[in-house]
């Protein structure tokens, strides 16, 4: 498999988890997961029994325990992508703003704060 140079190096950014080809693979099963949460039915029945909606799309055990546990930084470790998982936040509630906050480990208004300052 070729691996380009940028994307080793990229695999060294401390508390970076890179969503590459093997990322992916490991990943599809909860991505697609979260893209059935397109419609409201899917959302529906998710919220119904979690668990067996999970069981459904053949999650693993590591997936399942982010899932209850509501981590999106666990859930990206386990091969989520961001713009799907943002799909299962938004069943919470959730916008991108929130994942950003848990991604830096900071409050959501520290976040936002950051983001602001960031445009002066």
């Amino acid at each position: 498999m070729f691996v380009s140079q940028h994307t080793q190096d990229n695999h060294e950014i401390p508390g970076t988890t890179i969503f590459d080809g093997e990322m992916a693979m490991r990943g599809y099963q909860l991505n697609k997961m979260c893209y059935s949460f397109n419609e409201a039915e899917n959302r529906d029945a998710f919220l119904a029994d979690e668990d067996a909606y999970c069981e459904r799309f053949g999650l693993d055990e590591e997936q399942r325990d982010a899932i209850r546990n509501r981590n999106v930084l666990s859930l990206i470790k386990a091969g989520g992508n961001v713009y799907y998982l943002a799909k299962f936040a938004g069943i919470f509630g959730l916008n991108v703003q929130d994942i950003g906050a848990q991604q830096t480990g900071m409050t959501v208004d520290e976040f936002k704060t950051k983001l602001e300052s960031a445009g002066d």
